[in-house]
């Protein structure tokens, strides 16, 4: 009996060993599985963390591709600006040279027109002088400002030709026009206010405004002559002259061919 009480007590003690080797081995393993999750959340924390890096320099890998590439067609551009600013610099310094003799040969010609225009003016002037006294005071001031523009060192010598060949196409048109016009004319020793009326060259007269005095002027002898019996038909060309009445025909005095050379 005490013998089988001892067993069971060793058995017993036996089996609790093994329980509490048991337990202890459980907790072992507990405090591994921790470990090991503890750490798998670690690395994928890591892993979390370095794909936003990842991310984070893809992008800005993308960008700085974009940026190198918007470079590199600006560079291309400006390759192909510098080209044509090259090509337009050296055109503007040839049109520079051209510009240079153009200058050169335009004071030389200067010199040279220079001479003629002022025979120009004096041939005007001269002409002017010994025309049929129509307009006197415009056709005298335009002589005078042909001077003033000769004198002018501000003027170049192209306007001072044109100016010229202006004056010269004026004195041309008076001789293919009609004109009528109001003016005073100074007569043995008498001033009067008249109608005057040109016919081209051909026929210069006047007409006292209240039609009691009419002449023409005898270009041969350079004065007026009474041309009171053509008073009516004077008195008409003034109204034709003016476009108050249609065009007709006129019986005017004429200077005789040898008078109007």
């Amino acid at each position: 009996m005490i013998r089988k009480i001892r067993n069971e007590v060793g058995g017993l003690a036996v089996a609790m060993a093994a329980a509490c080797a048991v337990m202890g081995s459980g907790t072992a393993v507990a405090v591994d599985l921790d470990q090991l999750v503890a750490q798998r959340m670690d690395v994928n924390t890591d892993g979390a963390k370095s794909q936003v890096r990842i991310d984070k320099l893809s992008d800005d890998t993308d960008r700085l591709t974009a940026e190198f590439r918007v470079l590199l067609q600006r560079i291309d551009a400006l390759r192909v600006y510098n080209k044509q600013v090259s090509d337009l610099i050296v055109s503007q310094q040839a049109e520079m040279a051209s510009l240079r003799r153009q200058i050169d040969d335009v004071e030389l010609v200067g010199r040279e027109v220079t001479p003629l225009m002022l025979g120009m003016l004096d041939a005007v002037e001269n002409f002017v002088e010994i025309d049929v006294p129509f307009l006197p005071e415009e056709r005298s001031e335009r002589i005078a400002g042909l001077h003033d523009v000769m004198a002018r060192a501000d003027v170049t010598d192209a306007e001072r030709y044109r100016r010229i060949m202006e004056a010269y196409q004026i004195e041309n048109e008076f001789g293919r026009t009609i004109e009528a016009y109001q003016g005073e004319l100074n007569l043995d020793g008498s001033t009067r206010q008249v109608d005057f009326l040109r016919f081209g060259r051909v026929a210069f007269l006047y007409q006292t405004l209240d039609g009691s005095e009419t002449g023409v002027w005898d270009q041969k002898k350079r004065a007026w002559l009474d041309a009171s019996d053509s008073a009516s038909a004077v008195r008409l060309g003034i109204r034709m002259a003016r476009k108050q009445v249609a065009p007709d025909l006129l019986r005017l005095p004429i200077p005789t061919a040898e008078a109007a050379q």
